[in-house]
């Protein structure tokens, strides 16, 4: 695909919406290929402004170290730990990734994105306390999970986390866990700074206000995108070898439009969300910490609360929830008519049947959005005992689209991740799902280059220059000790983060 083509609407890839997916695909594509040309169309009038933004993303910095949905106990009491493991590992992918570029000098200030913040699990009762015992044991076994901490005393907890434990009967049955390396990342800073380097290197262009409205494949295999300049109402097409469409909740109608045979049978179930943000800064800053709890049965992994330590536009914040909530739009910005929207003879089994199996959902988040004031401060006194109404406020998060997709058993069934849906003859690929999403994008990334650009992938020039950017591409932390270590120490210093030899000095 090596192209000097630079002529505006002929690009050799285009990437829909701008947010953390398209950037890290650009850059990729710009550090394997530099001649390549690349065209970035967003609706919106900045970058990351939908599931990418600070406010708007229910996770920041998932490496599974406090996540309990990703560990789920099995009907013999053991806890399955193959997903942790799995999103652990893609997130120290990611951490090289963003290592080799602020190396390399394309990141600077990695400060400005990332940072260390303890990641912690908090849990009460008898059987949730057994449960995360059981999790900690099979856990720690792995390097991955190295440097793990556990806990049921109620001092000790309280000194990792004074507000959680201040307030709360002493009596109470409870325990944590606390991963020291853990991270804060604000993925919307992180995306705006990728697209700023990457408009500036030859062939990119961005475009915003720019709405992608249909694409069909021509008889010479083109991809023509037609679009309209939403500043001006001026329409366009644009010619292209490869679309990506990582539009967040935009891409599913986009993928049906596209009309490839895999799109066929995939659907959305959109899922809205809401945090109480804390607007007191002395209780701001006496809190440290990510720690998350379990969710509610019926509850969407994305609803799983947690009080939230975060920084966003360079300032300290305080986050709890997210609460769940039921709606029919597919972004943010997006229209209540997008789900039925999305409804085509070739999904609609699926979707039917996949509303018939999760009607206790449903319930629950029509429940969520029905919520009173003083029913979201009770749970938030289930993790913060002491609070008062007058120091949070409500914040809308950002929306999500569940994936649904065909299923031989049940017609249709509810995906809660991340799915890559590709032609098969790799000319296009969208982005479909939400969690773990931003902080697995690299591996994400890497899985869509392996499928669209196979032969490329292969050459002995993007597997070295891969190896530049990821170092242990091809290897496995969660099998090599020294080598997990080894790597956190590099990616942390590189990145300004806690490191393995900081806890031990």
């Amino acid at each position: 695909m090596t192209s000097k083509n630079n002529e505006p609407g002929r690009p050799d890839v285009v990437l829909i919406g701008a947010g953390i997916m398209s950037a890290t695909l650009g850059v990729m594509l710009k550090e394997l290929e530099p001649d390549i040309t690349i065209e970035i169309y967003e609706r919106l009038d900045v970058a990351a402004a939908e599931s990418s933004d600070a406010w708007n993303n229910a996770g920041t910095g998932h490496a599974a170290f406090c996540e309990l949905n990703y560990t789920p106990e099995l009907e013999n009491g053991s806890v399955n730990i193959s997903k942790a493991i799995k999103v652990a590992e893609s997130f120290e992918i990611s951490r090289q990734f963003w290592a080799s570029l602020v190396e390399k000098g394309f990141l600077d200030k990695p400060s400005s994105f990332i940072r260390s913040i303890p990641h912690m699990s908090f849990v009460w009762g008898d059987e949730n306390v057994s449960f995360l015992k059981k999790r900690y044991a099979a856990l720690t076994e792995n390097p991955l999970f190295k440097g793990m901490e556990y806990s049921e005393d109620f001092n000790q907890i309280a000194e990792w986390v004074p507000l959680v434990m201040e307030g709360r009967d002493a009596a109470q049955k409870v325990a944590a866990t606390k991963m020291d390396i853990g991270t804060d990342v604000n993925f919307g800073a992180l995306t705006r700074c990728m697209f700023n380097k990457l408009k500036q290197m030859d062939g990119v262009s961005l475009h915003f206000y720019h709405e992608v409205r249909n694409l069909h494949k021509d008889s010479k295999g083109f991809w023509n995108l037609g679009m309209k300049d939403l500043s001006t109402g001026d329409t366009k097409s644009v010619r292209t070898k490869f679309v990506f469409i990582g539009a967040g909740g935009g891409s599913l109608p986009l993928l049906l439009k596209s009309g490839i045979p895999e799109s066929k049978g995939y659907g959305g179930f959109p899922v809205s969300g809401q945090w109480l943000k804390c607007t007191n800064p002395e209780i701001i800053e006496r809190h440290e910490a990510k720690v998350y709890g379990k969710a509610s049965v019926g509850s969407p992994p994305m609803s799983v609360p947690h009080l939230d330590t975060r920084m966003i536009n360079g300032k300290k914040a305080l986050l709890f929830g997210p609460y769940a909530g039921f709606t029919t739009k597919f972004l943010k910005e997006g229209s209540f008519f997008d789900l039925i929207k999305s409804i085509k003879l070739s999904n609609i089994r699926p979707m039917l049947a996949a509303g018939l199996d999760n009607i206790p959902l449903t319930k629950y988040l029509i429940e969520q959005v029905r919520q009173s004031p003083e029913e979201r401060l009770e749970a938030l006194k289930e993790y913060y005992p002491n609070a008062k109404m007058e120091d949070w406020e409500l914040e809308i998060a950002g929306q999500r689209v569940q994936v649904i997709k065909k299923d031989a058993k049940h017609g249709g069934i509810l995906e809660f991740g991340t799915e890559v849906v590709n032609a098969s003859d790799g000319s296009i690929a969208a982005l479909l799902g939400a969690s773990p999403g931003a902080s697995t994008t690299v591996s994400i990334m890497i899985n869509l280059l392996e499928r669209c650009f196979k032969d490329k992938m292969k050459s002995p020039e993007w597997q070295a220059k891969l190896k530049e950017l990821i170092p242990t591409f091809g290897k496995h932390l969660s099998t090599d000790a020294q080598l997990c270590e080894e790597t956190r120490q590099w990616t942390g210093e590189v990145l300004g983060l806690t490191t393995p030899e900081t806890l031990q000095a």
